[in-house]
């Protein structure tokens, strides 16, 4: 059976993307691929969000090269939690 991806797994793809499964649409999945805090003063503007997100788009038809590594129980984990037994 093909990997489906879920939010909250941890992938692998290729060589150069590795991060959180971030969102998943019909036809395509954002990795979560690096995260960068925001300067104080970026947080003062706008406190909504105090990190910047680096997402890498993949589309259905390559989901077949992702390596799902494990998952996390929840979305501020950073936990990963091996699919390996």
């Amino acid at each position: 059976m093909p990997y489906i991806p879920q939010i909250n797994d941890y992938v692998k793809w290729k060589k150069e993307v590795e991060g959180w499964i971030y969102f998943v649409d019909k036809d395509y999945v954002t990795i979560e691929a690096r995260v960068i805090p925001k300067k104080s003063e970026d947080i003062k503007h706008c406190s909504l969000h105090k990190n910047n997100r680096l997402l890498v788009l993949c589309y259905k038809e390559q989901w077949k090269e992702l390596n799902c590594i494990g998952y996390r129980s929840d979305k501020y984990s950073e936990n990963i939690i091996s699919t390996e037994k």
